[in-house]
């Protein structure tokens, strides 16, 4: 399967070889939630391996595929017992459950079967990790630009030129907005708006919400503007941030290898994770620690539903907890 895009719109070229068992069905559904319903291109991909597999396994245990109209729960089920007995974790297995249910409910919308088999297909239940995140200690001393490292805590973070500059408005923008990895690299300057201190942020399913930033984040915006333009011969057209070196558009590989070395370098975290996703769970964090609505939260995170955004009231227990401790002579 071939992703690529022209114009801003996904257009996906399925090349399977012909012994390969893909129904041109799910070849329509991935099309659709591409196109239509304007699902990132790492859903796409991953929905596409998805049915992909279940197809496959259909072709090799029932000796060829059978009709749509034909496929029980009992096929899925016996696809989703094979999975866990190759132990799969229930978090693989349950999204391979959710392309399964969006596709089969495509297949109804569209008259191919009356029902979906799906309703009989009981997902596993996954036991919720609570979030890693960065300490406000730790993220005071990005702030301020300075190292934790033992015996370097005079020195900068960030080094005082383009590549700097552009690293720490990496983790600036993550951090006091809460956006998800691909909405970073794909902010545009002209969400910026300076007059009413937002950016706008196109979510998942191209859903758009409005954040609020700080004066001073919108200073530090300014001034990396003023100073790629100054120090780069080309520019991504329209992109916020781009790469110091030759002015292109970022790709996830290396905003994760930015975020990754710094807090390791300089002992920013004691955390295991340190990818660009623990600043967004700290912006959460740290916003429920200090009081704020939980449904506010959940706007500005562009979740879906509140559920998605509870679990950051656990690591509000979790320091409530520590402070009983600490401070009640009982505990």
């Amino acid at each position: 399967m071939i992703v690529r895009f022209c114009n801003n719109f996904t257009i996906i070229n399925f090349l399977y070889l012909s012994k390969q068992p893909t129904h041109p069905v799910a070849v329509r559904f991935l099309a659709y939630i591409a196109l239509e319903k304007r699902y990132s291109a790492h859903t796409v991909a991953a929905y596409g391996q998805d049915l992909y597999q279940f197809f496959e396994y259909l072709q090799a245990q029932y000796d060829g595929i059978p009709e749509l109209s034909a496929i029980s729960h009992l096929h899925i089920r016996s696809w989703l017992a094979a999975l866990m007995a190759e132990q799969q974790q229930a978090r693989t297995v349950n999204r391979k459950i959710s392309a399964l249910k969006s596709f089969f409910k495509y297949t109804v919308r569209q008259g191919l079967v009356l029902q979906t088999p799906m309703v009989k297909v009981t997902a596993p239940k996954i036991s919720r990790r609570l979030p890693g995140f960065i300490d406000e200690k730790g993220m005071q001393a990005v702030e301020d630009n300075r190292s934790m490292r033992r015996g370097q805590e005079d020195l900068p973070i960030f080094a005082d030129d383009l590549e700097g500059q552009t690293h720490r408005l990496i983790f600036e923008l993550l951090y006091h907005t809460g956006i998800r990895l691909s909405e970073l690299i794909n902010l545009q300057e002209r969400h910026v708006d300076a007059a009413n201190l937002t950016i706008k942020v196109l979510g998942k399913g191209n859903k758009e919400r409005i954040i609020p930033i700080s004066r001073e984040l919108l200073q530090q915006v300014q001034a990396y503007s003023a100073r790629k333009r100054k120090e780069l011969e080309e520019l991504a057209a329209g992109v916020l941030i781009v790469n110091h070196r030759n002015g292109r558009k970022l790709y996830s590989k290396y905003v994760y290898n930015v975020v990754n070395g710094y807090l390791s370098e300089h002992q920013i975290t004691t955390i295991t994770r340190k990818s660009p996703h623990v600043l967004r769970h700290t912006f959460a964090t740290h916003l429920t620690n200090n009081g704020a609505d939980i449904n506010a939260i959940k706007e500005l995170l562009g979740h879906s539903s509140l559920a998605a955004t509870q679990v950051y009231t656990h690591n509000t227990i979790e320091k409530l907890k520590d402070v009983f401790k600490q401070a009640h002579p009982k505990a």
